[in-house]
This record gives structure tokens, sequence and C-alpha cells, in this order.
């Protein structure tokens, strides 16, 4: 079961996060993807940058949506891929 957050996020294609990256608070636009897993799809939070692991981490617990940056992925606490197909 997602959050209304994230249902309201997947609805609207993006969010707009503040981030700490390279020392600094900075805004960050997240694209949602689909990512192809076998014959289905998971939605995802996507952004084109490096950002550190530990801030990937923030944002999904926060959100309850994976995301992904150039260097790395992070799922919500105690969810895979799996829980994220078909949305």
């Amino acid at each position: 079961m997602i959050s209304e957050t994230a249902k309201k996020i997947l609805k609207e294609g993006r969010i707009r996060v503040k981030v700490k990256r390279a020392g600094m608070l900075q805004f960050q636009v997240f694209e949602v993807k689909r990512i192809k897993i076998g014959n289905s799809y998971f939605a995802e939070l996507f952004v084109d940058r490096l950002i550190n692991l530990d801030e990937l981490t923030r944002i999904a617990n926060e959100f309850g949506l994976p995301v992904e940056a150039e260097n790395g992925r992070a799922f919500p606490k105690g969810k895979g891929a799996n829980d994220f197909i078909g949305l």
C-alpha cells in the first residue's frame, strides 16, 4: 500500500525536493520513471545527478517510493521493486 503523497507524485509525474548535494542544500526535480522488470514495470523517482546514497535513502523513506540517481538506487525501508510493480 502506498501513501497519498506517493499517489500524488505518481499522478503529477515529478516532484521538487530539497537535497544535500556537494555539501549544499539544493532543490532537485525528480521525474517519475518506469523501469522494466520481467514483463512488468515498476515506478521510481529519477534524477540525473550524483546524490549521496544516504540522501537517496532519506528521500525514498520520506516519499515512500524508490529513488534513483546516477550513482545508485534506494528503496523505502522494508520494500523492494516488487512492491511498486504496476503503479
